[in-house]
């Protein structure tokens, strides 16, 4: 009886510290410890970093496709037919304006010189004797000692002399000339392509296969189209005073290669065509690149930089603090007297490297949020820290750890553990 008495004891003690402690993890009634509630607002606060928007000058670029195209282009065709007897320079080389490319047989070209020079020397052997006699019946038929008939026929004789003489010379100057193309020679500098022909060839006057292809790389041609809607949109943008001319730079152009790299030379845009392609609704623009390394060769795919004008009070912000909404039109958040987060809808023009260009929405001042965006909604209270890197920095909110996890240090404000 002892026994069971001291153990119904020992039970009641039990009972009652078990009850205790459940009194103990319940919340107290007139709430936690002093600066329970404090720390828990101190905690949820985010924290974020915010640049403030400005004005500044910006010169806009446009990046076109084009592709490049020799300076100068020469096909080599014979002007006379004949055989070839000799090719004198070396497929791929660069070859001077003048220099003899092809030697075509030139004994026929020759005798045909020959054969006009002696139908000359033959028509002014006998021109002396026809003008001695109409000088002698044009004094007879003034005396009347000769027919009129007779001084008419002397004098068309004279003239028939005097065209023939004419003639040959003419034909000696075609002989001569054919002669001269017997030797095929550049008309421009530049570097020649492959050979179609070899030596014994027999070619054709004005064939409409060239014999070879001269190029002049430097400089080079770069073309590359441009919409009309864009066009139209820039002459918009400059009429409207929201671009400026850039000057006497204003026709600088760079390039980038297919591979990504820009070209280490800068040309010059020559000239927009007046001509729409109705195909592609394109204008094409011209530029002259130099090329002295021969870098760019006839064919490439590039893409021109175009200098469209200058933006005097152009608004720029960093693409990271762009958000959007669910139908995709962008927005950020600024924030406003009350330190709090409000959302604020832009209208973006373009990309330029990093950052956007706003065309409406935000105007100098704002403070735009640019980092502690992750758990950040409108309307929510936000303290400001210092940017990313600072001196003296501690963790952000949202930024660079966990979500749920307090800083060091910080304890959280007393749960209930779980019964």
């Amino acid at each position: 009886m002892r026994t069971t008495g001291a153990k119904n004891a020992v039970g009641l003690l039990a009972a009652a510290a078990f009850g205790l402690a459940l009194v103990g993890c319940g919340k107290p009634p007139g709430g936690g410890p002093p600066g329970g509630a404090a720390a828990m607002m101190g905690g949820m606060v985010p924290e974020v970093v915010a640049v403030t928007v400005t004005q500044q000058q910006v010169v806009l670029t446009t990046e076109l496709p084009g592709r490049t195209s020799p300076y100068l282009i020469a096909e080599i065709r014979p002007q006379v037919s004949g055989l070839i007897l000799k090719r004198l320079f070396e497929e791929g080389s660069e070859v001077k304006a003048g220099q003899v490319l092809y030697q075509i047989d030139p004994a026929p070209f020759q005798a045909a010189l020959d054969n006009a020079l002696a139908a000359l020397g033959r028509a002014e052997a006998n021109l002396p004797a026809i003008r001695a006699r109409e000088e002698r019946f044009r004094q007879l038929v003034a005396e009347r000692a000769v027919s009129q008939q007779a001084y008419d026929d002397a004098s068309s004789a004279l003239r028939q002399a005097e065209a023939e003489i004419q003639y040959w010379k003419a034909a000696v100057e075609t002989a001569r000339i054919n002669l001269g193309y017997t030797k095929i020679t550049s008309p421009i500098s530049g570097r020649i392509g492959k050979s179609s022909v070899t030596d014994g060839a027999i070619v054709t006057a004005y064939q409409p296969v060239p014999l070879a292809v001269v190029q002049q790389l430097d400089p080079i041609y770069v073309d590359a189209p441009q919409s009309t809607a864009e066009l139209l949109r820039l002459q918009k943008r400059l009429a409207e005073g929201r671009l400026a001319r850039g000057g006497n730079d204003q026709n600088a152009v760079q390039l980038l290669l297919d591979d990504d790299t820009r070209y280490e030379l800068e040309g010059t845009l020559q000239f927009r065509d007046v001509s729409v392609d109705p195909t592609t609704a394109t204008v094409i623009l011209r530029m002259v690149f130099p090329n002295p390394k021969t870098v760019l060769l006839p064919g490439m795919f590039v893409r021109a930089l175009v200098k469209e004008g200058i933006n005097e009070k152009a608004i720029l912000i960093p693409q990271q603090a762009v958000l959007r909404d669910p139908k995709g039109n962008p927005y950020v958040l600024i924030l406003d007297g009350e330190s709090k987060a409000q959302a604020r809808p832009l209208v973006l023009e373009r990309a330029i490297g990093d950052k956007w260009l706003v065309a409406s929405g935000l105007a100098p001042g704002d403070r735009v949020i640019v980092e502690g965006l992750q758990r950040l909604r409108p309307g929510m209270p936000v303290r400001e820290g210092p940017p990313a890197g600072a001196p003296g920095q501690g963790m952000s909110a949202g930024k660079g750890m966990p979500s749920g996890q307090m800083p060091p240090g910080q304890t959280p404000a007393a749960t209930p553990k779980a019964k």
